[in-house]
């Protein structure tokens, strides 16, 4: 991997510390070709020099980091968005952006960014001009990182008193969030509320069984079990009716 990067921050002292971390943890498979204090320099800058990755803070003086990519001429480079502020990570995965690191950035989490560079970098010299790596990504913190999951990825969300419990292909996270706030990040064709505490990816679930009330188990394809809430079944009939080779019973 050789990639021409620009770090993009109001702050000297942070475009600085950056530098010298990308130096550390990607030597020479990743060059700081540009430093850029606003969303204007950095517009003028890609005029001038094409560029691979560009590691975005989000708000500065005059338009923000968002601005700047609404804005941009020709194909968008990898971004890595770099900042103070962990809510806009909703934003960030509508960017498709690689990833979302929150300061102080660690040398240890800059790594795995640098990692997820090359990985893209690998899947765009593989795709045909046709492919489209558009797969939503949800954002999931976990302490002072922010995790962009792919949503297919997504299998459970179990509400727990005040946190919830989201079930992945990759683990499992714990957020302290609501489950319907949560919900309405999450693509309705995709995933059901099938309880109260439940929401669950439609392709996930194997097996829908009617156990009476109303109420259905739900076996998933990784060996999960669920029972469904008695309100939720006008949730479920629908999916029976899509997919008829789901045993009902």
């Amino acid at each position: 991997m050789s990639l021409k990067a620009a770090i993009v921050d109001d702050e000297p002292l942070a475009r600085s510390r950056l530098r010298r971390l990308l130096e550390k943890v990607a030597g020479s498979e990743l060059q700081v070709v540009a430093e850029c204090v606003d969303a204007d320099e950095l517009l003028a800058t890609a005029q001038r020099q094409p560029l691979d990755v560009v590691f975005l803070d989000i708000e500065m003086p005059g338009p923000d980091g968002f601005s700047a990519l609404a804005r941009w001429q020709g194909p968008l480079p990898m971004v890595v968005f770099v900042t103070a502020w962990q809510e806009h990570g909703a934003r960030a995965f509508d960017a498709r952006a690689v990833d979302y690191l929150l300061k102080p950035v660690s040398a240890e989490r800059l790594a795995q960014a640098v990692e997820r560079l090359r990985e893209r970098q690998a899947l765009n010299g593989l795709r045909t001009p046709s492919d489209d790596d558009g797969a939503r990504r949800i954002p999931l913190q976990v302490g002072h990182r922010v995790h962009l999951v792919p949503e297919r990825q997504i299998n459970v969300v179990e509400a727990q008193g005040n946190y919830l419990e989201i079930d992945c292909e990759q683990g499992r996270y714990v957020l302290r969030r609501t489950l319907a706030a949560f919900a309405q990040e999450l693509d309705p064709a995709l995933f059901l509320r099938v309880h109260r505490s439940l929401v669950v990816r439609a392709a996930a679930i194997r097996e829908i069984k009617p156990i009476g009330s109303g109420r259905y188990r739900l076996d998933l394809h990784g060996g999960r079990r669920l029972i469904s809430g008695r309100n939720y079944r006008g949730c479920i009939d629908p999916l029976l009716r899509r997919n008829p080779v789901v045993e009902a019973g």
